[in-house]
């Protein structure tokens, strides 16, 4: 069986994580570097920052936070937001990042995901999803930070990204983000049996058992998650050994 992870989540706006329900009500939560590397040392198997508005704001991304959080953690680490370009790629890169995450870019330039993947590796380029369930209950792809609907089939697009390049998927759902009521397991589900790379599922965490629910029902690699680890509802390290105790294999 295959070691699933536990990937806290950073959202960054002007340079503090925030945090809010439904990409709305935005909290001020801590300073990005700080709450990394408390995070790689509270057990936690890679991290994921995304600056939220960057894209919105036709903006460059924060590589002075990726270079500090780079020199002071030792557990893999993703970025994304506002990346539009393969030399975006090549800054954060050699600023340290493991991974970039791409969203709208990908959605405007599906090329990107190919370029990427070619010059750096698929396991460099993820795709980030921010979907949300239509009135035909299927699942529709959203940019600029869940503000725009793109009209594109989310199980569709996730295989054609794969098919391009992609090395991971990140699916996060609009709907259950930040409500805690579990994730959205039936998409996270046919999306994992859909594509041949790790699904790591966002978006609804609130109890223990909802990571184990989209680990095993949903059969994601990964859960990622940030208010329950914010603001202390959940410790990561007893999230694991409760995982371990029912059979899910993590990395203690």
């Amino acid at each position: 069986m295959l070691t699933k992870r536990i990937i806290p989540c950073l959202d960054v706006r002007n340079g503090r994580v925030v945090k809010g329900t439904k990409f709305t009500d935005i909290r001020d939560v801590e300073d990005p570097v700080v709450l990394a590397a408390f995070y790689a040392q509270a057990g936690a198997d890679e991290l994921v920052f995304y600056d939220i508005t960057a894209s919105n704001e036709q903006r460059d991304i924060f590589l002075d936070i990726v270079k500090k959080t780079a020199d002071t953690i030792d557990i893999p680490f993703t970025i994304g937001g506002g990346i539009r370009s393969l030399d975006d790629f090549d800054r954060l890169m050699k600023a340290g990042a493991d991974k970039v995450s791409i969203n709208s870019a990908a959605v405007n330039d599906p090329q990107l995901i190919k370029e990427a993947a070619l010059r750096y590796g698929s396991q460099c380029v993820v795709l980030s999803m921010d979907i949300k369930k239509n009135e035909k209950s299927r699942w529709d792809v959203y940019v600029k930070g869940g503000r725009e609907n793109t009209g594109l089939d989310a199980v569709e697009w996730a295989k054609r990204g794969v098919a391009l390049g992609a090395g991971e998927i990140v699916l996060n759902s609009i709907d259950t983000d930040g409500v805690k009521d579990g994730y959205a397991l039936e998409i996270t589900r046919e999306i994992s049996e859909s594509v041949r790379v790790p699904v790591i599922a966002s978006g609804g965490a609130g109890t223990m058992e909802h990571f184990y629910e989209v680990l095993t029902d949903g059969k994601a690699d990964a859960a990622l998650s940030a208010s329950v680890f914010h603001f202390g509802e959940i410790e990561i390290r007893e999230l694991k050994e409760y995982l371990k105790k029912k059979g899910v294999e993590v990395r203690l």
